[in-house]
């Protein structure tokens, strides 16, 4: 299974913090979309960290239109050490989310793809196990929030794709440098 996780960040590398998250949606327009639906439509299950799943799982399900229609009825892991018990088509893979995410990637076929970033995002770049990474690139300074993969050990990656979205937003995929 494929492994590609599709994230947000702006300019000054932050991919949390209200003047991004509140700014950025601005700059969506139809490409924008239609390479979004398309990721989704390409996935066969979504992973998630459980901040993004308490997020996710609270908004998504109340939301309509064709992304609402491609996202909701897709199968879903969310690694949590703590979480027992999930919603919205969701599987919980418990106790090491680097384990867990392996044996998935070894025992499915298809392609995996994941919302979010952070110490989650971070474990699964040291371990070798992302295949891809599309950053979403948005023409702005968001001044404060959580940065990229904070902490990443030095990592080198290799340019696959540049793709212009529209409204200076700009997707740059990578993939392992091997």
């Amino acid at each position: 299974m494929r492994l590609i996780e599709s994230t947000y960040i702006s300019l000054d590398g932050m991919v949390t913090g209200d003047a991004f998250w509140g700014a950025q949606q601005g700059f969506q327009g139809d490409a924008h979309n239609e390479h979004a639906a398309g990721l989704l439509q390409a996935a066969d299950a979504l992973l998630l960290g459980r901040q993004t799943y308490d997020v996710f799982a609270t908004s998504w399900p109340e939301r309509s239109g064709e992304l609402a229609d491609l996202i909701n009825p897709l199968p879903k892991y969310v690694a949590s050490r703590t979480l027992t018990k999930a919603t919205w088509n969701t599987e919980v893979l418990p106790g090491d989310g680097v384990e867990a995410v392996s044996e998935l990637k070894k025992s499915r076929e298809g392609t995996l793809l994941k919302y979010g970033t952070g110490s989650f995002s971070r474990a699964l770049v040291e371990a070798g196990l992302l295949d891809e990474l599309r950053l979403w690139v948005h023409p702005l300074v968001a001044g404060s929030g959580e940065r990229l993969l904070p902490g990443l050990s030095p990592t080198r990656l290799a340019l696959a794709e540049v793709t212009d979205v529209g409204n200076g937003v700009v997707i740059l995929t990578y993939t392992p440098n091997n």
